[in-house]
């Protein structure tokens, strides 16, 4: 009734005709046409008091957005979107919850989540997403759950995570991660289950303090699937979990001999091929790479592998000399044993003589008698 008078045009009396304001009425009608567009449910959406559902719409783009300010929920899955403009989302800063899982997105705009302070959980799953920018996430300090999992992604950048302190659900399962580095993820203090399952670990020195990482989340109650190695071979199919911390030792044995970095020859990877050093500068990239050499495991340290020789060889040394002292004393007890008995059969003949001669006197005496 409100908006019918304010549309209703306003009347003036002029030499008793009454006449109608033209300026006035233009005004009324866009204003009534900009509060009719301020805000609804996309066309090709489904909406209700919180949810607007777009899922399944065969969707190239993302429509226009202008939500009503009680959306929470965005569902964008199972549609065709593959690129998302930054300013995609620009108009929803209301949702908690995103999802654009099931589609074909393979490079998201850096500020693309900017305008999304208020998003608890977002999920893009099962995309074709193979690099993440590391600013991608920034500002979402809200986020609770997030869904990485079932891409193309081979590296978790530094920083990406950094905004996500209160993050306590994780999954990056079923990507192309052989490595992550333990940095990327010490921000997630809150974190309380991780997802890392169906990716092709490679548990050598690059995959060491991200292991320590782990038995840290573990110990505070964290959860975490399995995390099954690729190589090397001798490890294939063992979780990360329960391989000994002593066969990565190796690793810090190559840190000590290079200067505290991984450099020299570097350790053969996949296939063979050796490894670039990420200490390398730049103008050598072009260098034909050295080759690899096969590690092999070694103790910590030469300190710590003497110390272990030094007390191996006292430990060796007072079990030998215990042993040629029972030895020693075991052959002296059966030369004075042997010597006894000796004596002891020179001395029966004698005794038995003398035992004749009392016999041949006690019969004497009986026949006497």
């Amino acid at each position: 009734m409100q908006l019918l008078a304010l549309a209703t045009p306003s009347k003036r009396r002029q030499g008793g005709r009454i006449q109608s304001s033209p300026a006035l009425l233009w005004f009324l009608c866009t204003l009534a046409g900009v509060l009719g567009r301020g805000s609804g449910c996309p066309s090709v959406c489904v909406c209700n008091s919180t949810d607007v559902d777009c899922s399944g719409r065969g969707l190239l783009s993302v429509p226009a957005l202008n939500l009503p300010p009680s959306s929470r929920a965005l569902l964008l899955p199972n549609n065709r979107l593959s690129v998302l403009p930054a300013d995609a989302f620009s108009n929803a800063s209301s949702l908690e919850r995103l999802d654009l899982s099931n589609n074909f997105l393979d490079n998201l705009p850096a500020a693309l989540f900017r305008d999304l302070a208020n998003l608890t959980e977002l999920v893009l799953r099962n995309n074709s997403l193979t690099v993440l920018d590391r600013d991608l996430f920034q500002g979402l300090t809200q986020l609770h759950r997030l869904d990485l999992s079932l891409n193309g992604l081979s590296a978790v950048p530094l920083g990406l995570l950094d905004d996500q302190s209160g993050l306590n659900w994780l999954s990056l399962a079923t990507n192309r991660l052989h490595a992550l580095e333990r940095a990327a993820f010490e921000p997630l203090a809150n974190l309380q289950y991780l997802q890392l399952g169906g990716n092709p670990w490679e548990c050598d020195c690059n995959l060491r303090d991200f292991k320590h990482w782990i038995e840290w989340l573990l110990y505070r109650g964290g959860r975490l699937d399995a995390v099954e190695c690729t190589l090397p071979k001798d490890l294939r199919g063992r979780d990360i979990r329960g391989v000994p911390v002593e066969m990565f030792n190796y690793c810090l044995q190559l840190e000590d001999e290079n200067g505290g970095t991984k450099g020299g020859s570097p350790p053969c990877s996949r296939g063979g091929a050796p490894q670039p050093s990420e200490s390398a500068p730049a103008a050598d990239a072009a260098a034909p790479a050295p080759d690899c050499v096969r590690q092999r495991y070694r103790p910590v340290s030469v300190r710590r592998a003497i110390g272990t020789v030094v007390i191996a060889g006292v430990v060796c040394g007072i079990v030998c000399i215990m042993m040629v002292a029972a030895a020693a004393y075991g052959c002296i007890y059966a030369s004075l044993m042997a010597k006894y008995q000796r004596e002891l059969k020179k001395r029966q003949p004698l005794m038995g003589d003398g035992d004749a001669d009392g016999d041949a006197e006690e019969k004497q005496i009986s026949s006497v008698a």
